[in-house]
């Protein structure tokens, strides 16, 4: 369904007396709601947190350090139950999960049950994001490597994205498809087209500021990408890291010290009008001071903003 049929549907279905409940959840979810003017919030990886320490003290400390949220992966580790109960007695949120069987079994795999192992895992994750009270689960689209071309990749990747969309109609959670190292979708043109030939409001990118400093900046992806953007993650890059010690060296450089032009990009963030709220660092994490030293280096790359 596309987004102005969808959009038509759910507006008739609302008003209908008669309504298939999971339809009716469809017609009622929310859409991505604009960010307060100025104000971007700051996430960090549950992985990250190294302190040995209960659960709901390693959410007090990422609060009391800055933080705003946790990203957690998914399905998740812990009791939602226990979750709720950290989010209540600190006030930090959990805006996104992270699946993670998306790269061992994407959902551009040639084997139809591979792939439906992935849609059904995505399926839940989109159900505990919800229950968790964020909005959007992080996918990786697909892989193309010497056994699996890239048309075979793109072909499967639509088809599983596609249907996935049941799911995320009936929680109203968001997919957010993110660009990492995995041979496909290398440009922002493809990755647009990707988003655009689904066509629906609940898919669009969550989109990785260090990782395509591989390919080219950043702010060019923003710019193309623009409404699509539900989420951003941050990390740095240094691409004389990468041409003199090797390509996984590139990351190995602190936040704001590395060739992302953070002014460019942040001002470029703020002109597409970015409505994610989130930005949330995926880097080497470590104990408090480690963590005081993230949300600091966080807080410059947003005041550009």
């Amino acid at each position: 369904m596309n987004r102005k049929n969808f959009l038509k549907s759910a507006a008739i279905l609302a008003g209908s007396s008669i309504v298939a409940p999971q339809l009716q959840a469809a017609a009622n979810f929310d859409f991505p709601k604009a960010a307060v003017q100025g104000k971007l919030k700051k996430g960090i990886g549950f992985d990250m947190i190294k302190e040995e320490i209960p659960l709901v003290d390693k959410f007090k400390l990422v609060k009391d350090l800055g933080f705003d949220g946790i990203e957690f992966n998914s399905p998740v580790a812990h009791s939602i139950k226990d979750l709720l109960k950290a989010k209540a007695a600190s006030g930090i949120e959990i805006p996104t999960l992270v699946n993670k069987d998306h790269w061992s079994k994407p959902l551009s795999d040639p084997d139809p049950e591979v792939r439906k192992f992935i849609i059904d895992s995505c399926t839940k994750s989109l159900q505990e994001v919800k229950e968790l009270g964020g909005d959007t689960v992080l996918v990786v689209p697909g892989v193309v490597n010497e056994k699996v071309s890239y048309k075979t990749a793109y072909d499967n990747a639509l088809d599983s994205v596609r249907k996935l969309i049941p799911a995320a109609e009936k929680t109203g959670m968001k997919i957010g498809l993110e660009n990492v190292w995995n041979n496909f979708i290398l440009s922002p043109i493809e990755a647009a087209r990707f988003v655009d030939e689904i066509n629906h409001p609940l898919v669009g990118w969550y989109f990785d500021i260090g990782n395509v400093l591989r390919y080219g900046w950043p702010e060019h992806w923003i710019e193309v990408l623009d409404k699509r953007i539900f989420k951003l993650h941050i990390k740095e890059f240094s691409r004389e890291k990468m041409n003199n010690e090797g390509l996984w060296k590139g990351f190995n450089v602190e936040l704001t010290k590395g060739d992302i032009d953070w002014a460019t990009v942040m001002k470029k963030v703020r002109e597409v009008n970015y409505k994610g709220q989130w930005i949330t660092v995926e880097i080497p994490g470590g104990d408090r001071t480690r963590l005081k030293t993230i949300s600091a280096q966080m807080d410059d790359i947003i005041a550009h903003y």
